[in-house]
């Protein structure tokens, strides 16, 4: 089933989804049961609410919809160009991720895998912590969070720029 997950691009989607929509409902939870124990507004749905439950059931629907767009904006794919056989510029890709808190978890022929070495990015990140980098000809496919993706993609094609006119 986890195999069946990875390789599947949709099913990846929906439960990104899923995670989104369970993480909203937490945390508004926890606010609304720490502002009724500080008795600032009341504990009762009914009260709390214009509409009472029904209230409940339509911003459930919009955590709903709100958990099911994000994933698309969230997270991207993201073209690397750099220059150079993969064996000349492997060891300057994996010190320039770690240099950005990232570790090397898996590597597979020329198609690398990073994950964040920080337990706390991965909680708040909710276990979508990695970086995957696909050899593809003339550099490195990234994917992840887009916001990582973009950051590191922009720095990995500026480090190995100027090492080249460096050189």
């Amino acid at each position: 089933m986890i195999i069946f997950v990875k390789k599947n691009p949709t099913m990846r989607y929906f439960f990104r989804a899923i995670k989104y929509f369970i993480t909203i409902s937490v945390l508004l939870a926890l606010i609304m049961v720490v502002l009724a124990c500080l008795k600032v507004i009341p504990s009762n749905p009914e009260l709390m609410f214009r509409s009472g439950w029904k209230s409940v059931l339509e911003i459930a629907a919009l955590f709903a919809v709100l958990s099911a767009i994000y994933p698309k904006f969230g997270y991207c794919k993201r073209d690397a160009d750099i220059a150079g056989e993969y064996s000349e510029i492997r060891q300057g890709v994996i010190e320039y991720m770690n240099d950005r808190g990232y570790d090397l978890e898996n590597e597979d022929g020329e198609n690398m895998l990073f994950r964040s070495r920080s337990a706390y990015t991965r909680v708040i990140k909710m276990g979508e912590d990695k970086v995957t980098l696909t050899r593809k000809l003339g550099g490195f496919t990234l994917e992840g969070i887009s916001k990582e993706v973009n950051r590191l993609a922009s720095g990995l094609e500026y480090k190995f720029r100027s090492d080249d006119k460096n050189t």
